[in-house]
């Protein structure tokens, strides 16, 4: 039987004759978003800086969808030239872009003591030209589509770092907050040439990360039920589990979608109720 959770989120032609672009798509919340968007028929591009794991991915996706209309390359996001050149690649393959997903970048886990000048650097590069470039190399195609289909628009995944910091995170929860102010701020830029922009927040989600702290728990009796309930329950997540990607990955292909054609410059809350803020 279907769960809820396996359930179409839109249906299979909502997003058909429209291209989507999905940064970091070949894992975790960026892969769930590429199979989110083509099971409602968008055609989709995606990259990702490892090869192996991008060819991977694609492998699993055209025996997922073998009709889908699919473009796959590795690119650096912190590269401009190469986001360029994925970019016009992109539009070649599958015609311009309508719908663009900013999902490249990880956390670092440091505190203020013990993140050095290079480290702050490196964060802020990370998290800023990770949309900054493709933003920029994909805004034309975005125009160019909303004129000639009345909607484009651009999603950024963040986190709640954003608005609740935790120490251990420093550099990751200051750029993050950036992130936030960035979204605002490029919302009200491009909504005269009617690109939307909006991100999501994400709390905990089920990820590599974790899984790995699982496969090394002490208590090998315990599941993954068991194990991931204990530890949301350690931060105080009111329901009770991790986030799974294809939850954040629903909410990023809502707001890039014409079903959210009136929603910019706005974040979705995508933590299970984590959040302290009202």
């Amino acid at each position: 039987m279907t769960t809820m959770s396996e359930a179409p989120f839109l249906a299979p032609d909502a997003l058909a004759g429209r291209t989507a672009v999905v940064t970091g798509g070949s894992s975790g919340i960026g892969l769930a978003t590429v199979q989110v968007l083509l099971s409602a028929g968008a055609a989709v591009a995606l990259c990702g800086r490892n090869a192996e794991r991008l060819d991977g991915a694609v492998s699993e996706l055209r025996a997922q969808f073998p009709q889908a209309k699919l473009f796959a390359q590795s690119c650096d996001v912190l590269n401009a030239e190469s986001v360029k050149a994925f970019a016009a690649a992109s539009q070649a393959a599958l015609g311009p872009a309508a719908m663009l997903v900013n999902n490249a970048g990880q956390g670092r886990v440091s505190t203020f003591a013990d993140t050095t000048d290079q480290a702050w650097m490196d964060e802020l590069q990370l998290k800023f030209f990770s949309i900054i470039h493709p933003t920029r190399a994909f805004l034309p195609q975005l125009v160019a589509e909303r004129q000639r289909l009345g909607d484009a628009a651009i999603a950024c995944a963040n986190s709640l770092l954003a608005r609740q910091p935790e120490p251990h995170m420093v550099a990751t929860s200051a750029a993050r907050a950036g992130i936030l102010n960035l979204v605002r701020s490029l919302a009200t830029e491009f909504a005269p040439q009617g690109v939307r922009v909006n991100g999501i927040l994400i709390g905990l989600v089920e990820s590599g990360q974790w899984r790995r702290r699982f496969d090394a728990r002490e208590d090998k009796s315990q599941d993954w039920a068991a194990w991931s309930g204990e530890l949301a329950k350690h931060k105080h997540i009111p329901l009770g589990r991790l986030g799974r990607p294809v939850e954040a990955a629903r909410a990023l292909a809502f707001l890039v979608s014409p079903f959210a054609s009136y929603t910019s410059g706005s974040h979705i809350d995508i933590s299970g109720g984590h959040s302290r803020g009202i």
